[in-house]
């Protein structure tokens, strides 16, 4: 039975629980468990290879002990344990010395929740999980994109994949293009289920990793953090399964939620790679943490200038955004001028529609820059459809493959990318056109005569960023508005009072 197989059919059973409702409760109550399958399965591997090796959970509390025998406890005495005694006992866990392994499962069960009212049944999900996946075997490790691929398709029916899910072959492409070296601190500040990261790991292993001391090294050079729960929990899963021991530095946090200013130069990295929540607003307030001049509450926009703050000069970033951020004007506008000002933004890559699905038709884009110098000009480069395809879908995604014209075409930043020509898919456009079209980067291929869109996806997100950029508009015309009555009256009460005083000042001399 493959790992997805497995899956749905814990799904099943979770679908006769009267606890579990909806899709989202079932994903959670799965995560949690698969957390502990997992972290047993790596146990066994660490105390092959160090005999002093000593578990952060209690004894009564690990996995082997409660869940792996198929005929152990269930029913009323099940549930029991797990409310009373499991999940408090997990939430109390403290570091020991320098193993911090017990706060990073501390954190993954603070927002985990226990749903299944039925021991019964939460027996069989288990006897499924302890049967059908052993994290220990290469071909079973193999299977974790389907499984991820599963649990994905269902959290996007439940309404909120699309925000933590980038297809493999975009992150695979866009951490070889930035090429992330040993020694560099790489992060996502928006990490979702840690798709970049993982990517970023394969890279460095495959690259530079060549001894035991070089692997230590990847494994401190990784950054993430993430807003929501669920995919805090899939991200911190998903680098144990990467061979990460102590995924500490994956942060449950809303990196937007700190003041701008307060990311001082010892937390500046050298790459970032990430793919921003777009099409969401933050919740009120957190765009006061942000200079006037970039105060929105559009959550793309927002992170675009954390990551302009969070790169070292020389650091290199690769971001997916879609046309809206292209053509945006506004906040937007000023804050595509701070990043040609403060970056060399040297490559937009422009993906084709479908590349996201069957999370959002949204048309999205891949923008390359390294901090610290002005850009001069932007190459373009509109990636095709393979021979054949009118879209991509479920059974058709994107392939890394596809990428291999953009790689060969791509050349190198130190000297300024002198090898790249103008091709059907390829052109430049210089700073000077830029400012003079008010930094809109929406530039159609000049190769290709204009072409009117008809999906209706894409007519749908682009009526729906009008519609945020409307009401942006709208706020800041209130708030100009509500600053010049409030000074108006301020004023008028001035008058007033120095009237007033100018009356007493009569009486007084009379």
């Amino acid at each position: 039975m493959s790992i997805s197989t497995t899956i749905k059919s814990i799904q099943d059973i979770m679908r006769k629980d009267v606890g579990v409702d909806g899709d989202a409760q079932r994903i959670g109550q799965l995560v949690w468990m698969l957390f502990l399958k997992i972290f047993d399965d790596r146990e066994q591997e660490w105390e092959m290879f160090n005999e002093d090796y000593r578990s952060p959970i209690p004894e009564p509390l690990r996995w082997r002990r409660w869940a792996a025998d198929p005929e152990g406890m269930t029913g009323d005495e099940l549930k029991e344990f797990v409310d009373n005694m499991l999940f408090p006992g997990l939430q109390q866990l403290q570091a020991r010395g320098d193993d911090t392994r017990a706060v990073v499962i501390r954190n993954v069960f603070e927002d985990a929740y226990n749903y299944m009212k039925s021991g019964q049944l939460m027996r069989q999900v288990i006897n499924r999980l302890q049967d059908g996946i052993d994290f220990n075997t290469q071909d079973d490790r193999h299977q974790l994109g389907d499984m991820y691929e599963q649990i994905l398709k269902d959290l996007q029916s439940a309404g909120n994949a699309g925000e933590f899910y980038t297809p493999r072959a975009v992150t695979e492409f866009m951490v070889n293009r930035v090429d992330p070296k040993l020694d560099e601190i790489v992060m996502d500040p928006a990490c979702g289920t840690g798709g970049f990261l993982t990517c970023t790991i394969e890279h460095k292993r495959s690259c530079y990793v060549k001894t035991p001391e070089d692997e230590q090294t990847l494994q401190a050079s990784l950054r993430g953090i993430e807003k929501k729960p669920l995919p805090h929990l899939l991200a911190t899963t998903n680098l144990i399964l990467h061979g990460i021991e102590v995924p500490e530095q994956i942060r449950h946090d809303n990196a937007l939620a700190r003041p701008l200013i307060s990311w001082g130069p010892k937390e500046r990295v050298d790459v970032i790679v990430a793919n921003p929540p777009f099409g969401g607003m933050e919740e009120d307030g957190i765009e006061t943490n942000f200079p006037q001049a970039f105060r929105t509450r559009e959550t793309a926009d927002l992170f675009m200038t954390l990551f302009i703050q969070l790169l070292k000069d020389g650091g290199r970033a690769a971001v997916v955004l879609p046309d809206g951020f292209l053509f945006g004007e506004g906040m937007k506008t000023r804050l595509k001028e701070k990043l040609l000002t403060e970056c060399n933004l040297h490559t937009i890559v422009r993906l084709p529609n479908g590349v996201f699905n069957p999370y959002t038709g949204i048309k999205t884009n891949l923008l390359f820059f390294t901090k610290g110098r002005p850009t001069e000009q932007i190459w373009y480069y509109e990636h095709p459809y393979p021979e054949g395809y009118k879209n991509y879908s479920k059974t058709r995604p994107m392939r890394f493959a596809e990428f291999a014209t953009e790689i060969d075409w791509w050349g190198e930043e130190s000297d300024g990318f002198a090898s790249r020509e103008e091709t059907e898919q390829a052109w430049k456009v210089g700073i000077e056109e830029i400012q003079a079209r008010h930094y809109n980067l929406d530039i159609k291929n000049p190769h290709q005569g204009e072409q009117v869109s008809h999906d209706p996806d894409e007519l749908l997100a682009q009526y729906a960023q009008q519609q945020a950029e409307i009401q942006e508009l709208r706020d800041q015309l209130k708030q100009i508005l509500g600053d010049a009555l409030s000074h108006s009256g301020q004023d008028a009460t001035t008058g007033d009072s120095s009237a007033e005083e100018s009356r007493e000042t009569q009486e007084d001399k009379a």
